[in-house]
């Protein structure tokens, strides 16, 4: 198929904008631990809506979840870092690499624990809140699975089906997570 062709599936050409690595913001966006942290949000939400705690007790569980999950992370790069034949850092050095290598645990939990302050605060009923946050955070899994397609092809179906397997491996992922939880 031509490369102008909008309907194309291929992937574009070595050095196009499909091959470019993402920095910045973006490469947290769609880091495997930002994705990592969606699912942990959401199956942490699943839990407390079924145990139908208040927005502030979700609140109060995703963060707390989410914090210990980043540490655990920054501690398994950092002394990975370190392990490594190559790296003579310090661990000063190794913790920093841990901690940008995690950031995007933390970063995905953002948006939906903004939704659960909005019940703490009583701007939205409390089951409202917890449903708010669990709606953005699958409607972000899906943003994701939109913008990974988005990378390699303008095909709007395939990008269409994207967000669909994305939310589906995802709620399938949140629902089992959610299982082994309670």
């Amino acid at each position: 198929m031509p490369e102008d062709d909008p309907s194309s599936t291929s992937i574009g050409p070595e050095g196009s904008a499909a091959h470019r690595p993402p920095t910045g913001w973006t490469a947290l966006a769609f880091s495997t631990d930002s994705v990592y942290g969606l699912i942990i949000v959401a199956g942490m939400l699943v839990v407390s809506t079924s145990l139908s705690v208040s927005s502030g007790e979700a609140l109060l569980s995703v963060a707390t979840t989410l914090l210990v999950f980043f540490a655990a992370h920054v501690y398994a790069s950092a002394m990975s870092h370190l392990a490594l034949e190559e790296t003579r850092g310090s661990l000063r050095e190794a913790l920093a690499h841990g901690v940008r290598e995690s950031a995007g645990l933390l970063v995905a939990g953002v948006i939906p624990l903004v939704m659960l302050v909005l019940g703490l605060f009583g701007i939205v009923q409390d089951a409202d809140a917890l449903w708010l946050a669990l709606g953005v955070d699958m409607l972000l899994l899906g943003v994701l699975g939109w913008f990974i397609a988005a990378a390699r092809t303008t095909n709007t179906w395939i990008r269409i089906s994207s967000v669909l397997v994305m939310g589906l491996l995802g709620g399938i992922l949140v629902l089992l997570k959610a299982a082994v939880h309670h």
